[in-house]
């Protein structure tokens, strides 16, 4: 088999492999939009050094943008087949493409594609289940649950014409950081020849703190000094973990209940009606919820649809909370939030996700006092604060013991993430499995396994 890695190597972003069997066969495995600094974002626009129109089929590990947003552009390129993927990953993704192309114009963005193309993109999609076998060219493609995301797969990909030992390869996609809030927990793999995994956190531990105490810490801090709170959250997975958690304060008397929560992402709430609408994707501590009425409502939510309600948000006076997108403040609605809000001291951000190297969102999180947002340098007065404990992936001990039971691994591939995390998981790695041929493959690289 051979491997071209078109993405997220030596970056978090822009997933992208195609895997060809030793017949000749290719599939490509995620097309995922490059996000963070100005100099990775460009790199959605290179060429995409792959002849698409070879390809035998595509499947998609989950619908987060930096595995999906790129898919459009295979349909000019000659692409003729079928994208596959778990249903609640078809739907997700649909709203990720479209929500996509909108964003592009309103940021006014070079657009990578228009809602047109989203559209006849969205119609190549092809559903499966869990541990149901698919053929696909000449390979055997079986999904399993990755707890990262409502639909998130990992792949074992069966080569059905090897032309060496290498039979069976495993893609991780994104591993959650099992037990998750909301949805099922990391499925283990059995045995692979070869593995393909993640290493968002290949060089840390997520830290061990009570997120919804945290949480709740900072709502009540607002809710004594009569600001503002800021969460800049993804709108799969973190939104929905987050107003789990505030629906469950709010409950149990740890918030007040007229403390006013504003979702200000159309495309949070639109993505939190699809989680209602898999219920049996939940892991079991969600059915006594669900049984009470839900999981993500309450009182004093209230949803912003359009902008100009966004921005009537600066003259509602007392405490209050607003959650929006996006998630590493690269962009969307946070960003008005951030300059309006920020300069103040009785507001506060709280950062409940990944922050890519040279974001907004990593520069607050390292503690500037001064940043630079539409062209205005702002200062930054109000409080701010991190948690590390609701990432969605797995961190470095995790990844360890989900590679540690997969049996007979000869071949270890890091991709999907910064070249420092990805070198201290493969220093670990070495050191504890004995497993030597590990690669760090660079972008537009070639591996013949």
């Amino acid at each position: 088999m051979h491997i071209k890695f078109l993405g997220a190597a030596g970056t978090v972003t822009g997933s992208s492999y195609v895997l060809t069997s030793g017949s000749g066969s290719s599939i490509l495995i995620d097309l995922g939009m490059f996000q963070g600094t100005p100099d990775i974002e460009k790199l959605n626009y290179n060429s995409y050094e792959y002849n698409c129109s070879k390809l035998d089929g595509a499947v998609l590990t989950h619908a987060h943008l930096d595995h999906c947003g790129r898919l459009p552009i295979l349909i000019p390129r000659g692409y003729k087949g079928k994208i596959w993927m778990t249903p609640p990953t078809r739907d997700l993704t649909e709203l990720s493409l479209l929500d996509s192309a909108k964003i592009a114009i309103q940021d006014r963005k070079k657009a990578l594609y228009d809602k047109d193309l989203a559209y006849k993109t969205i119609d190549r999609f092809k559903t499966m289940e869990y541990r149901s076998p698919e053929r696909i060219g000449d390979f055997v493609v079986t999904m399993r649950d990755a707890g990262h995301i409502l639909g998130s797969s990992i792949l074992e990909i069966e080569d059905l014409r090897p032309n060496s030992e290498i039979s069976k390869i495993v893609f991780s996609g994104d591993l959650g950081n099992y037990p998750e809030d909301i949805v099922k927990t990391t499925e283990f793999i059995d045995d692979a020849d070869a593995v393909v995994m993640e290493s968002t956190y290949g060089d840390r531990l997520h830290a061990e703190e009570d997120a919804t105490a945290m949480l709740q810490s900072e709502i009540n801090a607002v809710e004594e000094s009569g600001g503002t709170l800021l969460i800049p959250a993804f709108a799969l997975e973190r939104t929905q973990e987050i107003l789990h958690m505030i629906m469950h304060l709010k409950k149990d008397g740890k918030v007040k209940t007229r403390t006013p929560v504003f979702l200000d992402s159309p495309m949070a709430d639109q993505a939190t009606q699809i989680y209602g609408d898999y219920p049996e994707m939940f892991n079991i501590h969600i059915a006594e919820d669900l049984e009470n009425g839900g999981i993500f409502a309450f009182d004093g939510l209230e949803i912003i649809a359009k902008r100009n309600q966004s921005h009537g948000l600066y003259y509602k006076d007392g405490a209050k909370v607003i959650i929006a997108g996006s998630g590493m403040m690269t962009g969307g609605r946070i960003v008005g939030h951030a300059a309006h809000y920020l300069p103040h001291e009785k507001n506060r951000l709280f950062i409940v996700g990944y922050q890519g190297e040279e974001t907004l969102g990593r520069k607050l999180m390292e503690g500037q006092k001064e940043v630079l947002i539409d062209g205005k340098m702002i200062s930054v007065n109000a409080s701010v604060n991190t948690t590390h404990a609701m990432s969605s992936h797995s961190d470095q001990q995790q990844l360890i013991d989900w590679l540690k039971h997969i049996k007979n691994v000869k071949q270890l591939i890091l991709t999907h993430g910064e070249d420092p995390a990805r070198q201290a998981l493969a220093d670990r790695i070495e050191n504890e499995l004995g497993l030597g041929t590990i690669h760090q493959p660079r972008l537009n690289q070639e591996l013949s396994l």
